[in-house]
């Protein structure tokens, strides 16, 4: 067992972010989390990466505890999880080859990891890294003087590089166009099944979502409203899932369904 949810709710004040959500996630798994907007799904993400405490319930990553663990132990239990954001959090200034290198700072001491500011340790592991996303040029660039798409793409760069047992990526291709996108998703599905990682994404396209997971989970207003495999996702379900949402045009998805998605 990989991930365990049970019972877990969320709040951000008077909000409920998560509600009684459990699911259980086996090593190795794909999983595609869908909804809209605001429906829980980075919630859900954050919770998964131990980066906040659920509000009540009892969350099991890696056969660990993460709330029961010391801060030391529950730091070194989040360095086997990698978190792919849908902005990543580079600073400008930094290059790109530090922060692709950085994913592994978890693993690294704490004079190596000074070290690699100053004078990167593995350059050629995060040219490889950026390599398979078409970004090897771009090793000695400052992040500021990238795109949103190229952005997000160093950010997938860092979490292959870190070689995570659990990967959790937040919208990780929203700011790519469809080709990118499809490239930079299968590339996580193939490092996922040759490495047995467990890898968990939020998306918003369900095109994508059906493509490329072989299982998804639909989640609206903080609970799970269906947990089903890709081939079973019918146009009711999603009808369901994006009721009442706005709309913007019908999109062609896998299996021949045409599902209405909201605008993001």
């Amino acid at each position: 067992m990989s991930i365990a949810l049970e019972g877990i709710s969320l709040r951000h004040g008077p909000v409920r972010a998560l509600d009684a959500v459990s699911l259980r996630i086996e090593r190795g798994e794909r999983v595609a989390v869908i909804g809209p907007s605001g429906a829980g799904k980075s919630s859900l993400l954050q919770v998964l990466a131990s980066a906040v405490p659920p509000s009540s319930g009892r969350l099991q990553l890696l056969g660990e505890q993460p709330w029961a663990l010391s801060t030391g132990a529950r730091q070194r239990l989040r360095a086997r999880v990698a978190l792919v954001h849908q902005a990543p959090p580079l600073p400008p200034r930094q290059r790109v080859v530090t922060a692709v290198l950085a994913g592994r700072l978890g693993q690294w001491g704490t004079l190596r990891g000074l070290l690699n500011l100053l004078h990167p340790s593995d350059i050629p592991g995060a040219r490889q890294a950026l390599a398979e996303l078409g970004l090897a040029d771009k090793l000695f660039v400052q992040c500021g003087q990238l795109s949103g798409g190229q952005l997000q793409r160093v950010g997938i760069a860092r979490a292959l590089y870190q070689r995570p047992e659990v990967l959790l990526a937040d919208e990780p291709v929203s700011a790519m166009d469809p080709v990118l996108a499809n490239h930079s998703l299968g590339l996580l599905d193939r490092h996922a099944r040759e490495r047995g990682v467990t890898l968990v994404a939020s998306l918003h396209a369900v095109d994508l979502a059906l493509a490329n997971f072989p299982r998804i989970i639909g989640i609206r207003d903080g609970a799970v409203l269906f947990d089903r495999e890709a081939a079973a996702v019918s146009d009711a379900l999603l009808d369901t899932l994006y009721a009442n949402e706005q709309l913007t045009a019908a999109v062609p998805v896998q299996s021949n369904l045409t599902v209405q998605i909201p605008r993001c």
